[in-house]
């Protein structure tokens, strides 16, 4: 599968890349994609929500009323869940969200997800280019030159190019990162998926390995 590159103006450059069709081109997994979101969003959670049960709040153990003849539900002390501020029943514990998943899972779904962008047409291949310092004006430019401002744009960069990624760091719907470090979640968040020449070839080793 051919694509034209295009420089940051948004003009043709008259060359074409071929994109990998077994990571280009395939099949997506839908489940694939579910597990792979599920382990990303999971293990961004901090896992600290904390309610507190009856045993743990500080109040009287004396018992409020007699057990039968009352007319109403039976309970104990003051810290009942059938109180108003009393503790609360089956409340949420610190616990950990993270899951694991195999290798090939993952990079299948991350196929799945560049697959999904080519078949929506919303992959951009970009020639290789640098900003002489970080301003932010010349990345908003660049997304006007692509017809994908106010779009949720995802650039991946070969390498680590810091001009380029604090100009992009204060736009709210643009993110740049590593192309091998690029996963599932983020290719599916963006609307469109702008990737440099070089970034090619590194996501051909990182899932061609």
């Amino acid at each position: 599968m051919d694509i034209n590159v295009l420089d940051i103006k948004g003009q043709e450059t008259g060359r074409k890349v071929t994109l990998n069709e077994s990571i280009f081109g395939i099949e997506p997994n839908d489940h694939v994609l579910y597990l792979d979101v599920k382990q990303y969003l999971g293990n961004q959670r901090q896992g600290t929500a904390k309610a507190k049960e009856r045993s743990e709040h500080a109040g009287s153990t004396r018992k409020l009323g007699r057990q039968k003849g009352g007319g109403g539900a039976r309970h104990g002390d003051i810290n009942s869940p059938l109180l108003k501020g009393g503790g609360r029943v089956f409340g949420p514990r610190p616990r950990d969200y993270r899951t694991k998943l195999n290798k090939k899972v993952k990079v299948l779904a991350r196929k799945s997800a560049l697959s999904y962008k080519v078949k929506d047409n919303a992959l951009i291949v970009l020639e290789d280019f640098t900003f002489d310092a970080p301003k932010t004006k010349e990345f908003v430019a660049l997304t006007k030159n692509l017809n994908v401002e106010g779009k949720k744009v995802l650039m991946l960069l070969p390498d680590v190019n810091k001009n380029v990624y604090l100009s992009a760091r204060n736009l709210q719907k643009s993110e740049v990162m590593l192309a091998s470090s690029v996963n599932a979640y983020k290719v599916l968040n963006a609307d469109v998926l702008v990737i440099t020449e070089k970034s090619l070839e590194a996501i051909d080793k990182v899932l061609n390995k």
